[in-house]
């Protein structure tokens, strides 16, 4: 190992494009920091369950990944579920996982974010949990969230398929990575896949989390490179950022193709800020007609492993895994939550689509001269200005609603900005709810407070889709930079992640904008200090304009009693 070369360099044909891509050798299975338990084929029978250790699987340019599988022993007709990650196949690695779930909640073979066999090998089902291609002893190179990844799912999904054991479908299921990586699994149409099931992953890597915004944030994803295990190689995502910030055919890759999935899918999102964006705009753009959603009001590692969604799962994957005719069609296409931090959330409520078809868009109009919204604009122009590089610095607007008011779906602030002292704008806004007197409101997710609905924008990048934009949601071109002028006033349009929330009245409606993104759960639970490091380019101050010709307002989707 003493001569191998740390980093390498890779030419790969993305469409019609040569990328250089940057690769980083992981961590050596032998290492003793690496986790990575011995590769040792097995076969063991617990409890009911036959456990086969270390199963090797050839893709189709011959490289072998090495997967585990869980089963009834003795049972065959069965139907498969993959947890396709590269945490490793093994029940206990990172620490088993979950932050927020009782301890004894999953049983020891559960893998981090993926299905545990002890309930689904009791009803019936096989989980298959591979180490993705280079992970630990898996052979080749990790490749993340890209069309790569979705060819090595559709081979596994092919061969778990052939076995004489399976009947011939197959599911997926799991959080975050192992839900992403289905909607690019999905997107290549393995005949053998029946349905899935992604719990909270987005579904285009450089809008939805690497450059939310044109923002580039390299602290999250560099930490979890940075303890990959495997033989081979990974992609050095902090390098490809740096060296390629604006869109081009590697990112595009990495955005899914989800318009290609036409099989039943159970849905599943949340208000939090990882996933929440990507896994509706997932949910809205895949083109089966049997599809549905539930967006809950917790978070995605309790939320796996509540007995109340596994049932509900069950019953979706008997009806498309095992063909019984249980009703399951009857499902709502929608369920929604509705915060209400205060009160009381409405949980599971039905609806017929998302965004919710009875939404009443009304704007709420900025007044920088009393830091307020009114549902009128004001007539006279007026201007407020913060430090752009002190993370105290902002301007703060707020509404007080005259009556209950729900707010469910996706916000957009229009803003008039103004750069002094820069040619650029990190902006990072913040939506949330205060009582009567302004106090905050915060709905707590496994203990920590939620700190709103964001929406971020670097303003160089303001530049919009106009094809893939709607009034509601901008979708931002990232295809160049325009920076700013001395002086120029420019116009930027900035989305803000979906939320569900109450307001009763006399309670106020709170909107942050601000050069600083705020603390919350992942920081601390991932990290035990701030993980998220957002490369940011401001200084000086931001001027925010408001009235006369400057029509600065925030967009929201008022749903109307049913």
């Amino acid at each position: 190992m003493g001569n191998t070369p740390r980093e390498k360099t890779e030419t790969r044909i993305y469409g019609s494009q040569k990328i250089d891509v940057a690769m980083k050798q992981a961590i050596p299975p032998e290492a003793p920091d690496s986790g990575c338990p011995e590769l040792k084929s097995e076969v063991t029978v617990t409890g009911g369950i036959r456990y086969e250790r270390d199963v090797p699987v050839k893709m189709r340019d011959g490289v072998t990944v090495y997967t585990d599988i869980y089963r009834p022993e003795g049972a065959v007709n069965l139907p498969a579920i993959i947890a396709w990650s590269p945490y490793g196949k093994r029940g206990g690695y990172l620490g088993s996982p979950v932050y927020g779930v009782p301890p004894g909640t999953a049983s020891p073979m559960a893998k981090f974010e993926g299905p545990d066999p002890a309930y689904w090998c009791h009803y019936g089902y096989a989980v298959i949990n591979p180490d993705s291609r280079g992970v630990f002893h898996s052979e080749g190179d990790i490749l993340q969230f890209c069309s790569a990844e979705g060819r090595d799912g559709y081979d596994l999904i092919e061969w778990v398929a052939a076995r004489d054991w399976c009947n011939g479908k197959v599911s997926l299921n799991g959080n975050s990575w192992l839900a992403i990586a289905q909607w690019f699994i999905a997107a290549e149409k393995p005949p053998h896949l029946a349905c899935i099931a992604p719990w909270e992953g987005f579904d285009d890597f450089y809008r939805d989390n690497l450059f939310q915004g044109g923002i580039p944030e390299i602290g999250f994803v560099g930490r979890g490179n940075d303890r990959t295990c495997g033989r081979g190689f990974y992609e050095d995502l902090p390098v490809m950022m740096c060296n390629y910030p604006l869109m081009n055919a590697y990112w595009e890759d990495k955005r899914a193709k989800v318009e290609n999935i036409d099989i039943p899918a159970y849905v599943v999102a949340s208000y939090n800020p990882l996933h929440t964006h990507g896994t509706l705009d997932a949910f809205r753009r895949m083109a089966s007609p049997h599809k549905w959603l539930r967006v809950n009001n917790t978070q995605e590692w309790p939320d796996l492993y509540r007995p109340e969604n596994l049932e509900d799962l069950r019953r979706f994957y008997d009806r498309y895994l095992k063909d019984i005719h249980n009703g399951w069609e009857l499902t709502p296409r929608v369920r929604v939550s509705v915060l209400d931090p205060g009160g009381r959330d409405i949980v599971n409520r039905p609806e017929s689509d998302w965004p919710l078809p009875r939404t009443q868009w009304e704007k709420l109009y900025l007044d920088a001269a009393s830091l307020k919204l009114s549902p009128e604009p004001p007539v006279a122009a007026s201007l407020v200005r913060y430090r752009a590089d002190d993370d105290n610095g902002q301007a703060v607007f707020t509404y007080s609603f005259p009556e209950d008011t729900e707010i469910v779906g996706h916000m957009k602030l229009r803003l008039w900005v103004e750069a002094a002292g820069s040619d650029d704008m990190d902006l990072f806004v913040y939506v949330s709810k205060t009582d009567a007197m302004g106090n905050p409101l915060s709905h707590l997710v496994v203990d920590f407070p939620h700190p709103g609905a964001r929406g971020l924008l670097r303003v160089s990048h303001r530049e919009l889709d106009a094809e893939r934009s709607t009034p509601s949601q901008p979708f931002l071109a990232h295809r160049r930079e325009q920076l700013l002028k001395p002086g120029q006033v420019v116009p930027v349009d900035i989305g803000i992640w979906p939320w569900g929330m109450l307001w009763h009245a006399g309670q106020q409606l709170r909107v942050a904008v601000q050069g600083f993104h705020l603390i919350w759960m992942d920081d601390v639970v991932l990290g035990k200090t701030p993980i998220f490091r957002y490369e940011r380019r401001n200084k000086g101050e931001h001027i925010i304009h408001t009235g006369g010709k400057y029509d600065s307002y925030l967009l929201v989707p008022r749903i109307p009693p049913a």
